[in-house]
């Protein structure tokens, strides 16, 4: 059995619920501004990906569009 205690509502403080409070991957990912070329080419060696400059290249840009509309 769970105890209850009764109050009246002066003695209830009341907050505005802010979702940004208690989301922290928001942070994380608009700290991120520009992809580096060696970034990328590190990251497809590491998960065994062919590419060339001009996958690259694109990748680049399409990644840096996407982070800076995302602010």
């Amino acid at each position: 059995m769970r105890k209850i205690e009764v109050v009246k509502a002066n003695e209830v403080e009341v907050k505005p619920f802010i979702l940004d409070d208690f989301n922290q991957n928001k942070a994380k990912s608009s700290t991120m501004e520009k992809v580096s070329k060696k970034e990328l080419k590190s990251l497809a060696k590491k998960l065994g990906l062919d590419y060339d400059d001009k996958q690259i290249a694109f990748a680049k840009k399409l990644i840096t569009a996407y982070v800076s509309a995302q602010r």
